[in-house]
């Protein structure tokens, strides 16, 4: 099993939470919150209103999110939903566990897996960051679902 930090529309109650509960996909067990220990700019950019997390180090917020155990399978449904590795990277990144669920909480810090991407146009560097990201959230940004593009 593999840990997957999610902040984007992977995450509960967002656009694309039901590809992580598809067990055809494979397996994704929801572990805790967390959020990056170090700051990253996420931004939501596109005609189609898609977060990036720009791969920025020290630039912008610590970003929230959900932390996955997934297995393989599921790694490879998410790496090809991602467009990685030419729309996102996968990388480790470092985060700080918020909230963990269930026995044998983990505290401190963790490394994920995290979709963030180094490939961007640069006027995205611009674009207003957010700490948090929720398609329905007060940026009037809504996220539009592939099957409608």
């Amino acid at each position: 099993m593999a840990r997957v930090f999610v902040y984007g529309t992977l995450k509960k109650g967002q656009p694309n939470y039901k590809h992580m509960i598809n067990t055809a996909k494979g397996l994704a067990k929801f572990q805790g919150r967390g959020r990056t220990v170090e700051k990253y700019p996420l931004v939501i950019a596109g005609k189609y209103n898609i977060p990036y997390m720009l791969n920025i180090p020290g630039t912008g917020h610590h970003v929230a999110g959900e932390i996955y155990s997934v297995d393989e399978q599921m790694l490879q449904f998410l790496d090809e939903f991602e467009g990685c590795p030419d729309m996102y990277q996968r990388t480790l990144m470092r985060i700080e566990v918020v909230e963990w669920e269930g026995k044998g909480g983990a505290e401190g810090v963790l490394e994920c897996f995290v979709y963030s991407t180094a490939t961007y146009p640069p006027e995205w560097v611009g674009l207003p960051y957010y700490d948090s990201y929720d398609s329905s959230g007060k940026h009037g940004l809504s996220y539009v679902l592939r099957e409608s593009r």
